[in-house]
């Protein structure tokens, strides 16, 4: 399993709202860009991800923006990358636990079980853990 540059931006992103979260402000998606240096319509495509179900307070207009919905402490980094990055399974048997060769197939509990460490993992993090 890899993570791409979706996942990665979207953490950057969301860490950076985390960060102005006690502020209350809303933060534009042009100065995250140039903050951190990441194309701006790059960023306009992960956000239509990210704020999937109301996944963020979103205001328009001249000074509107992003703000975390939530404390960053509700944020699991597991749900942030299934929100751009899809399921994090290693191999694709392990989503499921449905395997048509799990009797002849030595790896499947491997890979099993390496999908819920990286599960369990992702999801004992917080945007909190890392501010």
């Amino acid at each position: 399993m890899r993570i791409g540059t979706r996942g990665r931006y979207a953490l950057t992103i969301m860490f950076y709202l985390a960060k102005n979260y006690e502020s209350k402000k809303y933060v534009s998606l042009k100065e995250i860009s140039e903050s951190e240096n990441i194309s701006f319509k790059y960023l306009e495509k992960i956000m239509v991800d990210l704020n999937k179900d109301n996944y963020l307070d979103v205001l328009r207009g001249n000074n509107g923006g992003y703000r975390l919905k939530k404390e960053p402490k509700e944020y699991s980094l597991g749900e942030i990358l299934r929100k751009v990055e899809g399921d994090l399974s290693p191999v694709s048997c392990a989503t499921t636990g449905i395997c048509d060769k799990e009797k002849k197939c030595a790896s499947f509990p491997f890979f099993l079980g390496l999908y819920k460490e990286i599960n369990d993992y992702v999801d004992s993090k917080t945007l909190a853990d890392y501010l």
